[in-house]
C-alpha cells in the first residue's frame, strides 16, 4: 500500500508545487516606472524677452530664469509721470529703469547700478547711441585699476564682444556738450541686475538694453533720481 500514490495526494503535491511556483514569482523585485522630474514652467514671455539672440553679431545666449528675479523682468507697467513721453528715469531706490510712455504706461526694465562712491544723480540727455561698442576705461579708472591700462583710449579700448563691459550695445549720457563718462550699457551678468555692483553707468541685460535702444530716440532726456 505504501508504494501507491493516491490521487488525492497527487492533487495535493501538485498544489503545493503550484503554491511554491507562484510563492517564487512573488519574490522577485518589480520595476516601478519612476516618474519623470517636475521641471519648472517657464513664462512664454520670458522665452520671448530672454530667449537666445543668435542674429546678432555675436550671438546672445539665453538668459537663466533662476537668476533674472520676476519683478526685474522687462514689462509695461502703469506709470503717471511728469516727464514727456520718450524720457528715460532711472530710479536707483528700486532698481529700475522707465522708458515713459504716451499713454500712462512706461517700459520698465530691472538695472544694476553704481555702488557706493560711484552713484550719479541729475537731468541729462542721450547724446547718442552704439550697437556692439568699443570700451574705454576713462583715465580715473585705469589709475584705480592699472590692470586694465591695455584698453586705454592710446591702445584703442576693448573690441566688442560678449565680455566688452558695455555689452550689445551703449547709450551715451552728456550734460549739454560735456560726457559725463557714465553709459546705459548692456551686460552678460544677470545677477548684477537690482545690485549696486557698477562704476556709476546703469547696466541691462544685453536682451534688454537691445529692447531700450531700439525704443529709445537719440537725444532723449534721462533723469536719474
Amino acid at each position: 500500500m505504501s508504494n501507491f500514490v493516491t490521487r488525492r495526494q497527487i492533487l495535493s503535491g501538485g498544489l503545493s508545487m503550484a503554491a511554491l511556483t507562484l510563492a517564487g514569482c512573488t519574490t522577485q523585485t518589480a520595476r516601478v516606472p519612476q516618474p519623470e522630474p517636475v521641471q519648472p514652467r517657464v513664462d512664454a514671455n520670458f522665452l520671448v524677452n530672454y530667449g537666445p539672440r543668435p542674429q546678432e553679431e555675436f550671438p546672445i545666449p539665453a538668459v537663466d530664469p533662476k537668476v533674472l528675479a520676476p519683478e526685474f523682468r522687462r514689462q509695461r507697467v502703469a506709470y503717471n509721470s511728469p516727464e514727456e513721453p520718450g524720457t528715460v528715469v532711472v530710479d536707483t531706490r528700486n532698481f529700475y529703469l522707465y522708458l515713459v510712455e504716451p499713454s500712462g504706461t512706461a517700459m520698465r526694465y530691472g538695472v544694476g547700478l553704481g555702488r557706493q562712491g560711484f552713484e550719479w544723480s541729475g537731468r541729462a540727455r542721450i547724446a547718442w547711441k552704439r550697437p556692439w561698442p568699443t570700451w574705454t576705461p576713462p583715465a580715473e579708472m585705469i589709475a584705480r585699476e592699472p590692470e586694465l591700462e591695455p584698453y586705454s583710449a592710446e591702445n584703442g579700448g576693448m573690441q566688442p564682444g560678449l565680455g566688452n563691459p558695455l555689452g550689445a550695445r551703449a547709450l551715451y549720457i552728456f550734460q549739454g556738450n560735456v560726457d559725463t563718462l557714465y553709459r546705459l550699457h548692456g551686460t552678460n551678468e544677470p545677477h548684477s541686475i537690482g545690485k549696486a555692483v557698477s562704476s556709476g553707468c546703469v547696466r541691462l541685460i544685453n536682451q534688454d538694453v537691445i529692447d531700450l535702444y531700439d525704443r529709445v530716440r537719440s537725444g532723449a532726456e534721462i533723469v536719474v533720481t
